[in-house]
């Protein structure tokens, strides 16, 4: 029990608890006969209840009250006051987890290929976020208990003895995973941006992070976007497209999740004598990212760079052959009103995703252990040389990203991407 939790018996005190178990199967005497193929084999389970207090910026199990400076029409007349800023809510309990987990490591042709393979099942329930309310107790957010999740998925990996001789060896490093969630409940109403927001957005019977788009209709005459606003394409959207609107939200188009749902590394590792080569390579799919928000109704010189402009809408006829709107006149900026707002439309459309999947170079290595007798020459144990590239280059990518780095995308943007490094390394071992 924790006294940060809602002042409840129910709320404050929760027995949590494991079950857990394996069985070395090898161990058996009936193992015996299959040792010819199999060199070993585990099973285990377990299945649990655990909590977690939640968010450390949600603290109103009990009242919130901050100080405050009343406004006066007079700057001299000052006074000390208090504010609610958070009513109490004395049943914020604990976000639980219900968790079940089945998995088996083996061995084969003596050991030779080593593999392992988890499944698991979680039921989150009782998680804290915020909930819009009709503004009672003076704060139109308040923060409670008030969603359930529940998510599954499968972890592989395999490591391999390709070739193994006096002088020379190959073995290589599997890793596969696969993991998806869906919001069970969820008591809260979304607005538009939040769910076309580039972070994504929980919204009930899709994944935690989920992204949608404003449905792209094309361009005018004019290389204006327009966008539809049912589900079956026989209505646009207003001009004065409304962000914050909660009610009728059917016809965006729902892209996919923003985190990957499979992902998962390959290393291969090449030794001859003392000569060692170490390829290794990681890999993410399944999800979805928001391109750069970066057209509007105007721009300076600075923000009218990227290389898309060079595919814009130009004269009539183009909107047959480009989906890239037109860089509007100053006097159209001026004297059409709300073309901000398609523009920022446009930059929330399903026609700005891309796939986050990609395949990485991740590192290369290529170590020399030096014979032991030059070693001796030299009065010393061991000596050993290694030349490290990391962060080499991007195999594959969506190529609608121009470039830019899948793994490092947030709030629609980029974040700085970890910088291609080469390290030597001389090891003396005395």
């Amino acid at each position: 029990g924790t006294n940060k939790m809602g002042k409840s018996s129910s709320a404050r005190w929760l027995p949590t608890w494991n079950i857990s178990g394996s069985w070395t199967v090898d161990k058996e005497k009936f193992f015996s006969a299959l040792r010819s193929t199999l060199s070993s084999l585990v099973l285990k389970a377990s299945y649990s209840l655990t909590a977690d207090k939640g968010p450390s910026s949600v603290t109103n199990s009990t009242i919130i009250i901050k100080s405050a400076t009343p406004w006066r029409h007079q700057s001299s007349l000052q006074e000390t006051g208090y504010r609610i800023t958070h009513p109490e809510n004395s049943e914020l309990t604990y976000e639980k987890k219900h968790e079940l987990n089945l998995g088996l490591t083996a061995g084969l042709l003596k050991d030779r290929i080593n593999f392992s393979f988890d499944w698991y099942h979680r039921n989150n329930f009782d998680l804290i976020g915020p909930i819009t309310t009709m503004g009672l107790g003076g704060s139109t957010v308040k923060y409670g208990n008030v969603a359930s999740m529940q998510s599954d998925g499968v972890e592989f990996s395999v490591s391999t003895t390709n070739i193994k001789t006096k002088n020379f060896s190959w073995t290589t490093d599997f890793v596969y995973a696969h993991s998806r969630n869906t919001v069970s409940k969820l008591e809260n109403r979304q607005r538009m941006i939040d769910l076309i927001s580039g972070t994504g957005f929980g919204v009930e019977g899709y994944p935690v992070r989920a992204l949608f788009s404003i449905p792209f209709a094309g361009l005018n005459d004019k290389g204006i976007p327009s966008f539809y606003a049912d589900a079956e394409h026989t209505q646009k959207l207003p001009i004065n497209v409304n962000f914050q609107q909660r009610e009728g939200l059917d016809f965006l188009k729902y892209e996919g999740s923003v985190d990957p749902t499979d992902y998962g590394s390959l290393g291969n590792t090449f030794s001859y004598k003392g000569l060692k080569l170490n390829v290794f390579l990681t890999y993410s799919l399944g999800n979805v990212v928001r391109l750069d928000p970066i057209f509007k109704d105007h721009y300076s010189d600075l923000s009218s760079m990227p290389r898309e402009f060079e595919n814009r809408w130009i004269r009539p006829g183009d909107e047959d052959k480009t989906n890239i709107p037109t860089i509007i006149s100053k006097r159209e900026h001026y004297t059409t009103n709300d073309l901000n707002k398609v523009y920022n439309a446009y930059n929330y459309s399903d026609v700005r995703i891309a796939k986050g999947d990609f395949v990485r170079l991740k590192e290369i290595s290529l170590s020399y252990d030096l014979p032991k007798a030059w070693a001796k020459k030299l009065s010393v144990h061991d000596i050993n040389v290694k030349l490290q590239a990391t962060n080499l280059m991007l195999l594959y990518s969506d190529s609608k990203l121009n470039g830019q780095d899948p793994e490092f995308f947030n709030t629609g943007g980029v974040a700085t991407p970890l910088a291609k490094q080469m390290t030597l390394t001389l090891r003396v071992g005395i």
